[in-house]
């Protein structure tokens, strides 16, 4: 499904009249198995689309949350296959919630991209976010996902300017990830104001949905990019419970902590007529 599951998502958010939550978590951060759980409890309190993490020992687009997620992964030995067999697990009885393995171009192209289009269709992974990869240099993994018809996330902020969104848009497919401030993951939240205009032109040049993030962290910010972006990425709110959990010696309630961040900013998004 691929393409197709990440349109078809798009489509019933429309229908609905709302933004779609998009939410992240760090493979095997603190392990697989939380991970499955996690992954279970954000499709089950309002997740549309999930990008699920795969750790590297150098994350330079990360904060210090994700940063520590992935360290966190790392040091339980997970490593890009354990985060595709997670995917394979999740789709054993989800055929419909999209997938997004997010992460940087190493591993990916240590495996092979040939291999990891392969591996990765078959697990269920909808698409890629691999944030050091610029399009300059995504054609010979973009060859490897059209076989497949994996999708090509890409990166837009809101230094974008037209004819750099038209090389962003190129070979594009699924949606654009507007990146709302400068920095890394987790940094301060933009005024939607002030990037409404970039948002609406990543959607006029690339003719795909568009989805804002960085800095989200409730659902009253959530709902205010959710005025104008198709929409709302969250990630290092998420991973921040998984911390939390731990220094507080409880690691079995990270589930349910994520699952309500999910459930507070799904709600948060629903418009009423």
């Amino acid at each position: 499904m691929t393409i197709a599951r990440i349109t078809a998502r798009f489509d019933k958010v429309r229908v609905e009249g709302r933004a779609a939550l998009v939410t992240y978590l760090m493979a095997g951060d603190p392990d697989v198995e939380t991970s499955y759980e996690a992954l279970c409890a954000l499709r089950d309190n309002g997740a549309d689309i999930i990008e699920l993490g795969a750790p590297f020992t150098d994350p330079m687009a990360d904060g210090p949350a994700i940063q520590m997620a992935g360290q966190r992964s790392l040091k339980a030995g997970t490593t890009l296959s354990h985060v595709l067999a997670l995917a394979a697990r999740f789709r054993e009885d989800d055929s419909e919630t999209p997938l997004i393995l997010m992460g940087y171009a190493n591993p990916v192209f240590h495996m092979g991209y040939e291999r990891f289009a392969d591996e990765a269709a078959k697990a269920g992974i909808d698409g890629t976010i691999l944030v050091d990869l610029p399009p300059e240099e995504d054609h010979e993994l973009r060859q490897a996902y059209e076989k497949h018809g994996l999708s090509v996330i890409r990166l837009a902020t809101p230094t974008t300017h037209e004819k750099r969104m038209a090389k962003v848009a190129e070979g594009a497919s699924g949606f654009l990830y507007y990146v709302a401030v400068a920095g890394v993951t987790g940094a301060g939240s933009a005024d939607p104001e002030d990037i409404r205009a970039g948002v609406d032109m990543a959607r006029r040049i690339s003719g795909l949905p568009v989805c804002v993030g960085f800095g989200v962290k409730t659902g009253e910010q959530a709902a205010a990019m959710a005025a104008i972006a198709d929409g709302v990425v969250v990630g290092s709110a998420f991973v921040d419970h998984v911390r939390l959990s731990l220094e507080s010696g409880a690691p079995g309630d990270i589930a349910g902590r994520m699952g309500g961040l999910a459930k507070e900013l799904s709600s948060a998004l629903k418009r009423t007529a």
